[in-house]
């Protein structure tokens, strides 16, 4: 039987790498992706073409309400996103974003009775987001394996980031090995309903240059 995992998909590039590698090794796949209160809705239709397209066990959409509490250009419309550049963590992090989703990823993995949960964080390219960490992923997993049934019992959690060290072209050639479609994918911060992106925030040029750097076509559809 194959093992189960319970894959984070955003709707964005590492994500739909994310999930690729996880089928590849053999895992059913459980996708995960939150409408928590995000600028737009494009990336959940992103996500949910990209675990279409690949063949996920399920796609599932949980709704959270993290615009009630702000604090982040990406759930409150009253911070504007910047365009790239900057030093410092920047305005587009969302306050224990990854904590949140990483903590109901782990209630799902425990009634699946999957001992892996994939996440497309990075510490290459991350943006300066203190939850794309290694010691934060090593942190949580302790947690995880402390705070459930599962953990006790002795079927020890596993949090996989297989792109944690790469850069973005290492990504996006090991994706487009895989097959992944990135014109599916919405990575950009300012997208408009149709996922059209604004080549100016930080993800935009990450994208960019992960694709021109890897010798790639970038497919993705600019304002």
């Amino acid at each position: 039987m194959k093992k189960k995992a319970v894959v984070l998909v955003s709707g964005g590039l590492d994500s739909a790498t994310v999930l690729a590698i996880a089928r590849e090794q053999g895992y059913q796949c459980y996708a995960l992706a939150f409408d928590y209160g995000q600028r737009h809705r494009a990336e959940l239709l992103a996500a949910q073409r990209v675990c279409e397209h690949q063949g996920a066990e399920e796609f599932k959409i949980i709704k959270l309400d993290l615009s009630s509490i702000g604090g982040s250009a990406l759930t409150d419309m009253n911070i504007d996103v910047p365009d790239a550049g900057g030093s410092g963590i920047p305005v587009t992090y969302v306050p224990a974003r990854n904590t949140v989703f990483l903590s109901i990823a782990l209630g799902w993995a425990e009634v699946l009775q999957a001992d892996d949960i994939f996440i497309g964080v990075n510490a290459v390219d991350y943006s300066g987001y203190p939850d794309c960490r290694p010691d934060f992923i090593n942190a949580f997993e302790t947690l995880a394996n402390f705070a459930t049934k599962a953990g006790v019992e002795g079927h020890k959690l596993h949090v996989q980031t297989p792109l944690m060290a790469l850069s973005k072209a290492e990504i996006v050639s090991w994706g487009s090995k895989l097959g992944v479609d990135y014109g599916l994918t919405v990575s950009c911060y300012r997208a408009n309903e149709a996922g059209k992106a604004c080549g100016r925030c930080d993800s935009c040029q990450l994208r960019s240059q992960g694709f021109m750097e890897a010798g790639l076509l970038d497919p993705t559809a600019y304002l």
